[in-house]
Formats: structure tokens, sequence, C-alpha cells
């Protein structure tokens, strides 16, 4: 019998990613859709850890299952780290990625140095019987641009140029993005450690 594990986002390119790395193992993934939750958690901590940790063990206690949760951001230098944990909030309750991507560009163009460097981060959480069990960290460096390029991927993707690869995340296709991607990153390491619990 295969063991489930509740993938708590709502956010369905996040969990698209995060599903992918589940395809070879006899984990099954279920969605917050599957179980019938449609709450929003909110992201009351002040680090990427303590959202992650706070959304995996509040789903598990809503859902009774092992839940794996995420919190993920864009840090840029020369904002001070911002928009950082409230990356998906820069813009306000409402906006878009369009409008996230518009208000970081637009700050970004009243300073004068071009060489706007940036860092996703992810922090991923595993919780059961309503506590965390196993954390992974994750992360990739580039540039922001200002000019969006690429139709792919979600958020400030299209802003967030990799230098080794001269594209953008967004021009990334699925396989290149699971190889460079923060989320990616944090991913193999939290199902590495699922698969090794399980056996």
């Amino acid at each position: 019998m295969k063991s489930k594990i509740l993938i708590a986002t709502h956010n369905k390119g996040k969990f698209k990613e995060i599903a992918t790395f589940f395809d070879r193992t006899a984990i099954e993934i279920l969605s917050l859709t599957d179980v019938g939750i449609d709450i929003e958690v909110e992201e009351r901590g002040t680090t990427f850890k303590e959202n992650a940790v706070l959304k995996a063990t509040k789903y598990c206690e809503l859902s009774g299952l092992t839940t794996l949760a995420d919190d993920s951001g864009l840090e840029v230098e020369a904002l001070g780290r911002k928009p950082g944990i409230y990356s998906a909030r820069y813009a306000g309750p409402l906006a878009t990625d369009e409008d996230r991507v518009d208000l970081l560009i637009s700050k970004l163009n009243k300073i004068g140095d071009r060489n706007f460097r940036a860092e996703f981060k992810c922090v991923i959480a595993v919780a059961e019987s309503n506590r965390a069990l196993l954390i992974s960290e994750g992360a990739c460096e580039g540039l922001i641009i200002s000019k969006p390029r690429g139709s792919n991927g979600f958020g400030y993707d299209p802003i967030f140029l990799i230098p080794e690869l001269g594209r953008t995340m967004a021009e990334l296709d699925r396989d290149e993005k699971n190889m460079f991607s923060h989320r990616a990153r944090a991913c193999r390491k939290i199902v590495s450690k699922l698969i090794k619990r399980n056996t």
C-alpha cells in the first residue's frame, strides 16, 4: 500500500513543480482540493522556515495526513533582501504575478546600479501528527532583469536570470528548472529523506 502525503499549496504552478519529484516514488500525493480543504493558512512567521513549518503543521492538523508545505521567495540585494517572505504579497493580497513583477522593476529602476543580484530561496517542511519532522532548504542565485522573458514558470521567474545559462527561470523547460531552481533543490533533499524514512 502506498504511503500518502498532502502537498499543501493552493498555487497550481507550485503544486506541479513539487509533484514532479514524486513521480518515481511509491508515495501517493494529494492536493488540498483532493481532501476538500480551501482555507489559506496565514503566514505569521518571520522566516521562510517558520512559515513552512506553520503551514505544514496546520494543514496536517486539518487533514490528518502527513503534509508537505513550502515557503519560498525572492531576495534582492539592492532592496535589502526584499521582498523575501513577503514575495507573494509584495503588491497586495489581490495582486497578480504581473503586478508583483511590475512593482519590483519600478523600485529597481529608481536605483542607479544595474547589477541587481538576487537569490531565490525555498524551505520545505514535512509534518506528521501535527509536528514538523523533516526540513530541507534550497537556493538559486541570479540577477534581476528589467524586462520579463519566457512563458514558463510563475511568480518572478520571467525576470530572474541565471547567469551561467543566460536565460531566465521562465525560459527553462521543466527538466532544466528541476536541475537549477531553489524549489527543485529543496524537493530533491526532502524526497530523499522521505524515501529513506519509508524504507
